[in-house]
């Protein structure tokens, strides 16, 4: 996937679940007990969503915790896939070969 298409968990957070409910990020994290500045900052991609509040985002909405758990880790997944070098990967499957044939 193209570093480009890449779909943050924040964004799902502010399109998915922000929006159509008409709540900001400092009534989130004020009603949920966590600084205003995690929100924003998981909303505009720059942090990432933990555990911790992958389980307050799963009570406030009432979703798994593992919803967003999984949304961050196939994001990171794709931003690795983006970003790792072919010689990464040629590497990783000649060892994975000479393991095989050993």
């Amino acid at each position: 996937m193209k570093a480009d298409m890449l779909i943050h968990p924040g964004e799902i957070l502010n399109e998915e679940f922000l929006v159509p409910l008409g709540l900001s990020a400092n009534r989130l994290a004020k009603a949920i007990g966590i600084p205003t500045n995690r929100i924003t900052e998981i909303i505009n991609g720059e942090r990432r969503v933990t555990a911790e509040t992958a389980i307050l985002l799963g009570h406030a909405f009432d979703v798994s915790p593992e919803f967003w758990v999984n949304l961050q880790a196939r994001y990171d997944l794709d931003a690795a896939n983006a970003s790792i070098s072919e010689e990464a990967v040629h590497k990783a499957d000649a060892f994975a070969q000479g393991r095989r044939a050993g």
